[in-house]
């Protein structure tokens, strides 16, 4: 779940759009300026200053794609990378099912190929290696692809496009299903990207990508996952014309409640052996009527996400002046978005706990906020615990329920102000 293509192409700038190189003019959400999200800071770091970047989605009013200027290459955003999927054991369920259903569904074995693009540390093919199913694995961050290989996960480190697809087909891979899960999103040159799956499948394979659904992003007002690292913000309409780009198409999708509301889209070669289901029909409707394919639906977004940053500001200042204690949950990518445009500090919350040893230690970028260990947010027994990665409220709710002993609650700010 980290990048798997680099370079940024000379028309993603501001000006025109990645994918047809339309002007880019309609503002979905304006958040000012940012520093990376993933950029945690070391504590003999934390007087010296961070580099700042517009954070600022606009509408392709062509083909609809919603996306970010590219302010950063990928090379210097994901090449040593502090996002481990392992570490949340609801991803690794997710993670889990995917495998044993694709397996029944495409009839895998000890006589396939599975190649996960943006494998991370093996979250996901671990599950098909302890099925006897080939894998490998494409990930460009060499700290992560170590951790797979630790578990027995083949990897190769690289950014995927079709060069690299070439590559490793010249190599003797070739994939009878391809993955790529909630990558898509995160890389520049998109149509490169989607290029190097024509490349790598098997003319009778399948692949899938996973990705937040633009839909629900603006349903339910997530205005936090907009961050550098997402440079794109999908729908199926847009997903499906890029793949037919490629000579690619759609032949099924799946709606998912990973990261607040996702889509999993089924593709293969333009004439490949999969019948196309109904529900390819059934989203494509539902995104014509929520308004993604013309300027009407997100005239709103904007506005909603001005009014949740006050709500959150007057709560965290109201529990300030009580005296109250207020820590956080969840050092991640969408909380640092969250926290930089709501201007939070360390001191409305003190502290943000995470499991990944990894950011323990650290300080978030830009609020500067310390990541500690779960169980030193237990010591601290605050007040409120601000769940900044909200898709994960249940899971979280449980792992850290001892905070009820002594009246703790929990808090969610999107889609709006809400104490459990």
């Amino acid at each position: 779940m980290s990048v798997a293509t680099g370079t940024v192409p000379a028309s993603s700038n501001r000006a025109c759009c990645r994918a047809c190189g339309a002007p880019l003019v309609r503002t979905v959400a304006d958040l000012g300026l940012s520093p990376l999200a993933n950029s945690y800071v070391a504590p003999e770091r934390a007087g010296q200053g961070e580099m700042v970047y517009p954070l600022h989605a606009f509408v392709c009013e062509c083909c609809w794609l919603v996306q970010l200027e590219a302010v950063e290459s990928p090379e210097h955003i994901f090449s040593d990378y502090a996002y481990f999927s392992g570490f949340s054991a609801g991803w690794l369920r997710h993670a889990e099912r995917y495998v044993a259903a694709m397996t029944e569904r495409f009839n895998l074995g000890p006589h396939s190929k599975v190649v996960e693009v943006a494998s991370n540390d093996g979250y996901l093919l671990q599950y098909f290696v302890e099925r006897g199913v080939p894998v490998l694995g494409v990930e460009p961050a060499v700290n992560v692809a170590a951790v797979a290989r630790a578990k027995g996960v083949p990897s190769k480190v690289a950014f995927f496009g079709r060069a690299t697809a070439e590559q490793l087909l010249a190599e003797g891979h070739c994939a009878d299903l391809m993955a790529a899960n909630n990558v898509l999103a995160h890389v520049p040159n998109i149509l490169d990207f989607v290029a190097g799956f024509q490349v790598l499948l098997k003319r009778d394979g399948a692949g899938t990508f996973e990705f937040p659904h633009l839909l629900r992003m603006i349903e339910h007002k997530q205005f936090d996952t907009i961050y550098h690292e997402h440079f794109s913000y999908l729908s199926l309409g847009v997903v499906l014309r890029l793949l037919e780009r490629s000579r690619l198409r759609v032949f099924d999708v799946e709606e998912l409640p990973t990261h607040g509301g996702s889509l999993r889209v089924f593709f293969c070669h333009t004439d490949g052996p999969h019948a196309q289901t109904p529900a390819v029909a059934r989203v494509l409707a539902e995104e014509r009527d929520g308004g993604l394919f013309s300027t009407d639906g997100y005239g709103r977004f904007d506005e909603a996400v001005v009014e949740i940053k006050c709500a959150s500001l007057e709560f965290l200042i109201q529990q300030r002046r009580a005296g109250k204690r207020v820590c956080g949950y969840g050092a991640a990518a969408k909380g640092n978005t969250f926290l930089n445009y709501c201007g939070i500090g360390p001191e409305l919350v003190e502290a943000v706990a995470d499991l990944s040893p990894h950011k323990q230690g650290t300080l978030l970028p830009g609020s500067r906020i310390p990541v500690i260990s779960p169980e030193a947010l237990l010591e601290m027994r605050p007040d409120y615990v601000l769940i900044l990665p909200w898709n994960l409220k249940a899971e979280i709710m449980q792992e850290m329920g001892a905070i009820r002993a002594w009246g703790g609650r929990f808090v969610t700010c999107i889609p709006g102000l809400a104490v459990e």
